[in-house]
């Protein structure tokens, strides 16, 4: 099939360049002419294992192509994916300006025939009709400009919210836990299970033995719902077993004993139920956000969600208040960050408890230091004030007061602790995420101090 992907930040990136492998033939439209230059020569702008090299295969093959011109990406699509960022505003509601300038021009260039335009992007429950207006008047305009009769074309909208995870979205795409299409058209949702067939079929998963990936069909504004809601429930059950080990912690229980035992139920699952220091990234405080403001908007105080965000806001100073109850004062001291990314696996820096800590760290004095496998190396600092990023782990540890495990990195569990603890001023190492292993550390000599263990 022929489809255009408007959008190339992470979610249109990984769409389109999968949508190709998968076979189709697919255009990806993107307005920074440098970030289209760096594509097209098979390089991606985001850090996303297997990315680049899938890239590069499909650029070989034809079959994906990177360009400026929304008009030529618009006539060669049946399928129109719209993929542009929908950031939080103060408020707390998405920031929809470029969901609607792509809809506009949509709009503008639609000539003839019969398009699907599909909602990637994470928008507002009731913005699938929204975006048809927005093209039709985009449509109307165009009329307007030009003269004469309107355009013979067809179009519905289809909402298809993405569940990728940073770090392995490519394995995401081709494995889904389900792939949601919210649409009053028939015709478009056919259309939509044509482009997914592969994907359904598990074509491209390593056990061929699964059964096909469920499809939901359902109305527009319940498919962006269901995005809201898996995250926000996510993000609630984290900010759970996290009030959970604050309670550990005061009466002397461990956290990761009790997040196996109550993983084992069948009925809770062992999954987001690792204690630490709050969760961040791109998604979960943006779409939590928006849907508290949308249940403001319809009269509805939802204070489950309230507290969930309240629980994290607490949870990302839960390492600076023990390194205040170890070393008391903090002014004059340094502190070593292992990791700087709101997750292992992505170069994504946006939301990152890192950020707050390094904050407060400066406000009370401290100097700091840091190492992360994906931001040392890239040399970008964007962003970073009031840290030292260093190259290593070594020279990050040298003259720490104390470490702490930011982002749970697997590098981080192979490093040499030994060496680094030679290089401290004291062997203190919080861990943020439970990750390491604590009897190691103190064999050799740390005072190792967890999340409600």
């Amino acid at each position: 099939m022929r489809v255009c992907v408007i959008g190339t930040g992470y979610v249109g990136l990984v769409t389109g360049v999968c949508l190709a492998h998968a076979g189709h033939h697919v255009i990806c439209v993107d307005n920074n002419e440098e970030k289209v230059k760096l594509m097209k020569a098979g390089q991606s702008p985001i850090f996303e294992p297997g990315l680049s090299e899938l890239m590069q295969e499909t650029i070989a093959s034809g079959l994906v192509e990177f360009t400026s011109d929304l008009e030529a990406g618009v006539a060669h699509g049946e399928i129109l994916f719209i993929a542009v960022g929908t950031p939080p505003l103060p408020t707390g509601e998405s920031d929809t300006r470029y969901v609607e300038a792509v809809a506009r021009g949509i709009g503008h260039h639609l000539s003839e025939g019969y398009k699907v335009i599909v909602n990637k992007s994470t928008v507002p429950i009731g913005s699938g009709d929204w975006v048809r207006m927005i093209v039709m008047e985009g449509m109307a305009e165009q009329q307007a400009k030009t003269g004469g009769a309107p355009p013979p074309v067809e179009f519905d909208v289809v909402s298809n919210p993405e569940f990728l995870r940073e770090g392995s979205a490519i394995y995401d795409t081709f494995n889904p836990d389900r792939i949601v299409l919210g649409s009053s058209s028939q015709k478009a949702i056919g259309l939509m299970q044509e482009l997914y067939t592969t994907v359904v079929a598990r074509t491209f998963a390593e056990d061929k033995t699964l059964p096909p990936v469920p499809v939901v069909s359902t109305d527009l504004s319940s498919a962006e719902m269901i995005k809201y809601a898996a995250n926000s429930f996510l993000a609630t059950k984290i900010s759970f077993v996290n009030e959970v080990a604050n309670i550990c912690d005061r009466v002397g229980a461990d956290i990761t004993q009790v997040a196996k035992g109550i993983g084992l139920d069948s009925r809770i699952g062992g999954k987001f139920l690792q204690a630490g220091i709050g969760w961040g990234g791109s998604c979960f405080p943006k779409d939590v956000s928006a849907l508290i403001h949308t249940a403001d908007d319809y009269g509805y105080d939802a204070q489950l969600l309230k507290a969930a965000v309240s629980v994290n806001d607490r949870q990302r100073l839960l390492a600076l208040e023990k390194l205040q109850q170890e070393l008391k004062i903090l002014k004059g001291k340094v502190v070593g960050l292992l990791g700087l990314t709101f997750k292992p696996d992505t170069d994504d820096m946006r939301d990152a408890p890192s950020l707050l800590l390094i904050e407060n760290l400066n406000r009370l004095g401290a100097k700091v230091k840091a190492y992360d496998p994906i931001v040392s190396q890239s040399g970008l600092r964007h962003g970073l004030s009031g840290v030292i990023v260093e190259n290593d782990p070594l020279h990050m540890a040298e003259g720490c007061d104390a470490l702490v495990l930011v982002t749970d990195w697997q590098e981080f569990l192979t490093l040499d602790y030994g060496a680094i603890a030679q290089q401290m001023h004291q062997s203190l190492i919080i861990d943020g995420r439970n990750f390491l292993d604590r009897s190691a550390l103190e064999s050799l000599g740390y005072r190792y101090v967890g999340i409600g263990h």
